[in-house]
Order: C-alpha cells, then structure tokens, then sequence
C-alpha cells in the first residue's frame, strides 16, 4: 500500500476527514473527531514509511511478538497504539487493510452511543 492507497483507503471510510493538527508533515484520519490513524509524510517520501494505529492492548502485544515491524505507538499511548513500519514489507496489503480495519472500528465503538447512531 502507497500513500496514496492509504488515503483513500481511509477517506473511503463513513464519516471520515483528514487533518494536520501538528503540522503540515503529520496526516490524521479522523472518524467523527476522533483520530484512528496518523502518518509522516516524510516518512513515506523518506522510504520509511510508518503509521499509527489504535489497537486493542492484548491484539496489540500479539502483533509486535509476531512481527518485527509493530512496534509501541511512537509518541502515543503504548497501550492502546501500534507504530506499523509498512516499508519493512512485512506486513500484508490485506492485514495492513484489517489492521486500519481494527483501529477505525475501536474508535467508532469507543464513541457515545448517540454519534455512533449517525453512522
């Protein structure tokens, strides 16, 4: 997956907006306000490219002991957040895809019920 998939993989998404809260290297979906994934991109122009995504913690912890390129939330809660390193080549089109899949939908469910309604 290339920066351009990613983008429209997750702008494809229900009720989901691009923003550069930090600055205008540092790309955040949001889905309804609240972020499910994040991304330099000067990591991707870089050759490195690395993402950000919310994760269940005991998900989280199997998917670093099995692959190399999951690491803890770089800058993030190392709980709830997973750094991917995508350029590593280890990780799968289809599981990147289920992994953005996971972080979207924890967050959707992390959402009062109310807003989750307007889905």
């Amino acid at each position: 997956m290339n920066i351009e998939q990613l983008y429209e993989y997750c702008l494809n998404k229900k009720a989901v907006t691009e923003h550069f809260p930090f600055d205008d290297n540092v790309l955040v979906f949001k889905v309804l306000g609240k972020m499910f994934l994040l991304t330099g991109l000067d990591t991707w122009e870089k050759g490195e490219a690395a993402i950000n995504l919310k994760c269940d913690p005991d998900y989280a912890l199997e998917l670093r002991e099995t692959y190399e390129s999951v690491e803890p939330g770089y800058h993030m809660s190392k709980k709830h957040w997973n750094t991917v390193r995508v350029y590593k080549g280890e990780i799968s089109p289809k599981l990147l895809s289920e992994l953005i899949d996971h972080s979207y939908d924890l967050v959707v469910k992390s959402l009062p019920k109310k807003i989750r309604a307007s889905l």
